[in-house]
């Protein structure tokens, strides 16, 4: 195996997979990539796979190919010793047959690293993949960005550990909507359900997988086909797959929860609200209870705290209905306006003890609900 490089293109291809690699593994080699070389009538290209047994990132590039075959070796050190190299620098990869060591040049600077057999390399990203759809850049963004602060991080309830998608709807009204819950807020967005999605039964895609795709439709800004089978997902980027595990087990009925009977509405500046519950959170940083009394024209904001003090502000609203105080958790709430993008919010309320309705007025697609606390 012997090819050559552009620096550039094997940082990115390096970068793109190290966060799959796993430090510490009791498994050595799950610490290494595998690098596949091909020269073929479809042309010169190098292959870069990485795994951590639950997720996997398969990307190709060019690259000017002596010899072909297969090796793996230590992700963490080829990503080092590419970002030492100078800018602009063309990378020489080899396998030496007689030791086993992968030889990496350029210029004056040789490295040699330790291998172990590209055979060996586990793959997760074999099986049939019935569903097939595309979604852009900007709707898949949509929804995983409006839905995973929400995801809980509590491990006992595995099943809460990512964000549910599933089909919703009939006919023109169908939508493939995403849910993320951890038993104190609710998040949902949805766009129109795409070509081939019709059918899919509901799946939770880990936290994992989910920030990984975020990083990569942000960079590539391609559109992104999507593969489902019971167990696992695929995401198709450019030159990029990632495939990942699904989680096994039932999400709740989140609906249950999004309450029907709430008849006091509040319409408040996002921005001016997040303002005003940071501002008095730094009082109540232990117990990070805050309240808003919401009366005619005006969303008072409060903290109190027997050892640290109190604080208020207020900012204005239009609210017609008789005062309500209701008490939150200002991290919660702040998580919540801060993924708005209109420069208003709907607050729809019943009472203090009952789940509060945050609705992004510029974005109807997107729904928010927080449980209150006592404060």
């Amino acid at each position: 195996m012997k090819f050559t490089i552009e620096r550039s293109t094997l940082l990115k291809l390096l970068t793109h997979v190290q966060n799959v690699v796993e430090k510490r593994q009791t498994i050595p080699i799950l610490s290494n990539i595998k690098i596949d070389v091909v020269k073929d009538l479809e042309g010169e290209r190098v292959t870069i796979k990485a795994t951590d047994m639950d997720l996997e990132v398969i990307e190709s590039a060019a690259a000017k190919v002596e010899d072909g075959g297969s090796v793996t070796a230590s992700a963490h050190k080829l990503l080092e010793i590419a970002r030492k190299l100078p800018e602009g620098a063309e990378v020489e990869i080899a396998l030496d047959a007689k030791t086993s060591q992968l030889k990496i040049s350029s210029g004056r600077t040789k490295f040699q690293l330790a291998t172990l057999p590209g055979d060996e390399f586990p793959s997760i990203s074999e099986g049939s993949m019935p569903i097939n759809f595309t979604l852009t850049a900007a709707e898949l963004s949509s929804l995983f960005d409006r839905t995973l602060f929400a995801v809980s991080q509590e491990e006992t309830r595995y099943y809460l550990n990512g964000i549910y998608m599933h089909e919703k709807g009939e006919g023109k009204d169908a939508v493939l909507k995403a849910a993320a819950t951890d038993g104190h807020r609710l998040a949902t967005a949805e766009v129109s359900l795409p070509e081939g999605a019709k059918g899919m039964a509901g799946i939770i895609v880990p936290k994992k997988t989910v920030g990984e795709v975020q990083k990569l439709v942000a960079e590539l800004l391609e559109d992104v086909k999507i593969s489902i089978n019971p167990n696992k997902i695929r995401f198709e980027i450019a030159d990029l797959i990632l495939t990942s595990k699904l989680i096994d087990g039932t999400y709740p009925d989140y609906e249950r929860v999004i309450p029907t009977g709430n008849d006091k509405f509040a319409e408040v500046d996002s921005d001016a609200l997040a303002g005003a519950v940071d501002c008095v959170a730094v009082i109540c940083e232990k117990s990070k209870g805050v309240k808003l009394k919401i009366a005619k024209n005006k969303v008072a904001v409060t903290a109190s705290s027997a050892d640290e003090g109190s604080a208020e502000t207020d900012v204005e609203a239009e609210y017609e209905g008789e005062t309500i105080e209701i008490g939150f958790n200002f991290r919660y709430l702040l998580d919540i306006l801060g993924q708005t993008k209109g420069a208003k919010v709907k607050l729809s309320m019943l009472d203090a003890s009952s789940p509060v309705i945050v609705t992004d007025m510029s974005d109807d697609a997107v729904t928010y609900v927080i449980m209150p606390m006592r404060v």
